[in-house]
């Protein structure tokens, strides 16, 4: 850190530092990798270690290499202002820069950045009515910083991140598992003791592109540099002590033990000792050096400091005097104090800010509670005379508003429906204030309190604080008297919601029975909604029977329902018949589920969304997908309209789940991408997971084995134990990762596991799909025997209506014929290919192609077998299953079709070089080490990978060459020399 000595030199902020040679050398490293593309940065130590100081040394070392950057901060009396970190390092600069984003991005980033503000009232992206119009807005920032990255890069610096709020911390967690695809080097600073556990996760989350500097205390030969050559080594060693090596705190100890005192008459009072009290990671030395510096300012200049931190984090003169009640002369006269003592340091735009964030803690903390609330009212009516939004005004008014204060609810009321599209977080901290301000019997004169309840729940479920609406959803319930069915059966819906999305599938089950032993009537559309309830927790434990006894007590309709429940209903039916066997009768459910869902309007479905989640997975499985499709596009529309995000993962899921079936993998893949996004905001273990297996499923399909297997460990670590479908899926999900990728015989061990016996916890259709892959794995090992057994089961599995499914059956009989009649297995093959496609089912039709080319291959047939081979590289390439249209176009070459290597286009373009039999790089340097004679463990050391990466390298290329041991690779390699 700099020096006192350099400091009483006349040296600047950026003298040089004491220490902190490895922290600079890695900054060093990350600014020369950002010309390079996206990198995050963090900045880990704790109050006063030093980590600003850094920053800035981030920021010159960026000036030096001609790359902007804007920085901004969080702050401690703001940490419910959404966004507030990355507004004020954008704002500015979006005032200045002419962006290149459409009109409808521009709306929609307005709705966070003043500097963006639309008053013409045309529609956003995403219409900030929407509750999930946050997600978009995720998207919309990282297109922005793109944009602001052109053509030199950008450098984003957001520093006190442990008072960010929740909003930013999911734009952070967006930004880091989907990099903005530029030169931005993102860089966070917090302390570690208060960082949430999401924040913590964000540089592991970064992967390679993620780098944590640990800012650690000064050595006691540093903090002698950096006291300088005045102070004696008596002073140093106990200064060294009293500040543990850390350079904030040695700096205000040392000014103390330079004689600063209080001036007369302005000493220490109560009101400095009870204010700092709170700063417990603060040695009290320090607290009592930060509060000997402030309480030696003239009493003018302290009360213009108090004033300020009341103000803002980055004050206004004008509002910081406002607060402390002084006339603007007066006021800028204290200004100028402030800053000769280096309180204060100027900041853009004519404002100014603290020098350090405790600093400004303890001016706060020493103001009386009294003058500290009329200060916030003050600035708080100020700001009402300029005509600044409720949502700006908030911060004050929560602060200093009197019980029964009706202008102030009603002021916290309206900024929370402003910010909650957005931030959902924060308005349900306005609305809890709102309502803590309401008297017990409110009369006229104020907001409704159960409505202000409702929309609390909501806000708590949307913003992944489920716990706290299960507890705010319990106390509306002890509000709403026995005969209110309506409202109470919705609150206990949605708290059945939260309690399964935090795990507790027993607890959500008897909350919602002992709702329905008040209800009289079970067939009043407030006791169906719940019995549904009743039924979709019944599905996903694919309990047929329980599921199958309550459907059968509830009529298809009855007087009063609406059109949704009445639809609602019949989505529930299909699955249940699918899961007891009977396909027939669940094809004919679906139909008329279709027909009762498409008759109704979006606006009938406010209560029952949920249930129509079972009617898109339940088309799936039966092989209806174009209705599944149409299904989950209007459902996550109307979800993202009425913003119930606490089931949006689950609609997601299900349409990843349909387009990845169709061999739309792009689409499915990004729509598993929000699905993701949304379970992690949830913060349920359940959601993330839905999501989870879709990226699992989907990047293993596109050849993308590291992002799939990384998917599959997170949705297997997830697993709650429940012995629900989702945890089953998970693990069978990450299996076929495993085998996917090449590992063969591992993959198949988990496979089975997985499975189990089958006869619970999976659908038929996965089963099938599950059978056909062992079969797939048994053939490509030369096991005949086992490879047959495992066709036996999905013959049986598959059910004669469900064309997909008897496709798959014949592609798993295929394999087990291959090594014995290849003949008949081409045979085979091709019935399957043209049932997969005539279901759909284009990824799978594609390896029943492969699959006859390979068979035609073996018994002789060549002509067959680059026709076959040709269709299926046909296939893949339109799906995007990069790993399988290599291994065609692998086969191709072996029967001599001239086929264009990865990388390269049919016209010559430059790629990476032609590498023998399509090895990567990687692959190709392991195999000629295996051709050297070399065991694994040599290759290990020598590439210094571990055995298993040389392992997993290696059977890659054994399936490539296309052969089954060490001898083989050597004598393939020597041969392509």
């Amino acid at each position: 850190m700099q020096g006192r000595a350099a400091r009483r030199a006349g040296g600047s902020g950026n003298a040089p530092l004491v220490g902190r040679r490895d922290a600079l050398q890695e900054i060093e490293r990350v600014l020369d990798a950002a010309a390079g593309g996206y990198g995050f940065l963090a900045m880990v130590g704790e109050p006063g270690a030093g980590k600003t100081r850094l920053l800035n040394e981030l920021a010159d070392g960026a000036i030096a290499r001609k790359l902007p950057f804007v920085a901004g901060r969080a702050a401690e009396f703001e940490q419910e202002m959404p966004f507030g970190a990355v507004v004020d390092a954008l704002d500015d600069r979006l005032e200045e820069h002419t962006l290149g984003l459409p009109a409808g991005a521009r709306r929609l980033l307005g709705t966070v950045f003043p500097a963006l503000a639309d008053l013409t009232g045309e529609p956003a992206v995403a219409s900030p009515d929407s509750h999930v119009a946050r997600y978009q807005l995720h998207r919309t920032v990282r297109h922005l910083l793109e944009d602001l990255a052109e053509p030199s890069g950008l450098v984003l610096i957001l520093d006190d991140l442990h008072w960010a709020d929740d909003a930013t911390i999911e734009l952070l967690d967006h930004l880091v598992r989907h990099p903005p695809r530029a030169r931005v080097l993102v860089a966070v600073a917090y302390r570690p003791a208060q960082a949430s556990p999401r924040l913590a996760a964000l540089v592991d989350a970064a992967g390679p592109q993620g780098v944590r500097i640990t800012v650690d205390p000064l050595s006691q030969n540093e903090v002698r540099e950096f006291l300088g050559p005045d102070m004696s080594h008596a002073q140093c060693e106990a200064l060294f002590k009293a500040s543990g090596g850390n350079p904030f705190y040695l700096e205000a100890l040392a000014k103390m033990a330079d004689g600063a005192a209080p001036v007369a008459g302005n000493g220490l009072d109560r009101h400095w000792e009870k204010g700092v009290a709170n700063l417990t990671e603060v040695p009290p030395a320090v607290r009592a050096a930060l509060q000997v510096e402030l309480s030696a300012l003239p009493p003018h200049a302290l009360r213009m400091a108090r004033g300020a931190a009341v103000a803002a984090d980055v004050f206004e003169p004008e509002l910081a005097a406002v607060a402390a009640e002084m006339e603007p002369g007066e006021a800028l006269a204290a200004l100028d104090v402030l800053t000769g003592h280096d309180v204060v340091r100027a900041a853009p735009g004519g404002r100014f800010r603290f020098r350090h964030p405790l600093v400004r803690h303890v001016a706060y903390a020493s103001t009386a509670a009294g003058w500290r609330i009329a200060a916030h009212s003050r600035v708080a009516s100020r700001l009402a005379d300029l005509g600044a939004p409720a949502a700006v005004r908030a911060h004050h008014v929560v602060r200093s508003a009197r019980f029964g204060d009706a202008e102030a609810i009603r002021t916290l009321v309206e900024a929370a429906r402003v910010v909650a599209p957005q931030a959902p977080g924060t308005a349900a901290y306005w609305l809890r204030a709102a309502l803590d301000l309401m008297p017990d019997a409110p009369g006229g004169a104020y907001p409704d309190r159960v409505e202000l309840l409702v929309e609390l729940t909501f806000m708590q479920a949307v913003s992944g604080h489920a716990e706290e609406g299960r507890e705010t959803a319990r106390t509306l319930l002890g509000l709403l008297p026995a005969d209110d069915i309506v409202r109470r059966a919705r609150t206990v819906h949605m708290c059945a919601i939260m309690e399964r999305q935090l795990g507790r599938i027993h607890e959500a089950r008897a909350l919602v029975l002992d709702e329905l032993r008040r209800i009289t009537d079970r067939q009043t559309p407030e006791a169906v909604l719940l019995r549904i309830r009743l039924v979709a927790d019944r599905i996903q434990k694919i309990d047929t029977r329980g599921s199958h006894a309550i459907l059968e007590t509830i009529p298809d309709t009855a007087p009063g329902w609406s059109p949704g429940l009445t639809a609602a209903v019949a989505a529930m039916r299909p699955m249940v018949a699918y899961g007891r066997g009977e396909v027939e009768q669940a094809i004919a459910y679906a139909q008329t589920a279709d027909r009762l869902f498409s008759a109704a309007s979006d606006t009938d479905f406010a209560d029952c969304l949920d249930c129509f989640a079972w009617l898109v997975f339940a088309e799936c499985f039966l092989g209806m997908y174009d209705e599944a499709l149409r299904h989950a596009e209007r459902l996550v529309a109307i979800t993202r309209t009425t913003g119930q995000t606490f089931i949006l993962g689950y609609m997601l899921a299900g349409q990843s789940r349909v387009l990845a079936q169709l061999g739309r993998l792009e689409e499915a893949a990004a729509v598993a991408d929000e699905a993701t996004a949304v379970g992690r905001d949830l913060r349920s273990q359940e959601v993330l997971a839905y999501g989870l297996i879709q990226q699992c499923l989907t990047a293993s399909w596109t050849g993308d084995h590291e992002r799939a297997l990384r998917a599959g460990d997170e949705a297997v670590a997830n697993d709650t134990g429940s012995g629900e479908w989702w945890t089953h899926m998970a693990h069978v999900a990450r299996a076929l990762a495993v085998i996917n990728e090449g590992r063969l015989e591992e993959g198949a061990t988990a496979l089975i596991a997985a499975c189990g016996t089958g006869d619970q916890g999976l659908d038929f259709g996965t089963l099938g799909s599950c059978a056909e892959a062992l079969a797939c794995v048994r053939a490509a090992q030369d096991d005949a025997a086992d490879a047959a057994n495992w066709a036996d089961i999905a013959e049986a599995i598959a059910d004669p209506a469900l064309t997909g499914d008897v496709g798959l059956a014949k592609l798993t009989r295929a394999h087990a014929l291959r090594a014995g009649d290849p003949a008949a297995s081409a045979a085979l093959a091709a019935e399957a290919a043209a049932l997969l496609t005539k279901a759909g089912r284009r990824p799978e039709a594609g390896r029943a192609e492969l699959a006859a080319g390979l068979a035609h291959a073996a018994a002789g047939d060549r002509t067959a077998a680059r026709e076959r081979l040709r269709t299926a590289a046909e296939i893949f390439e339109s799906c995007g299953m990069k790993g399988l249209h290599a291994q065609v176009a692998r086969e191709q070459r072996r029967l001599g079709v001239r086929v264009p290597t990865a990388g390269t286009s049919a016209g010559g373009g430059k790629g990476r070089p032609d590498l023998p039999y399509g090895l990567s790089p990687r692959e190709h340097e392991i195999a000629l080490l295996v051709a050297e004679g070399l065991a694994n463990q040599q290759i290990a050391e020598r590439l210094y990978l571990s055995v298993r990466t040389v392992e997993t390298h290696l059977s890659r290329v054994f399936a490539k060459i296309g052969v089954s041991s060490r001898v083989g690779v050597a004598t393939a390699m020597n041969r392509s020399k």
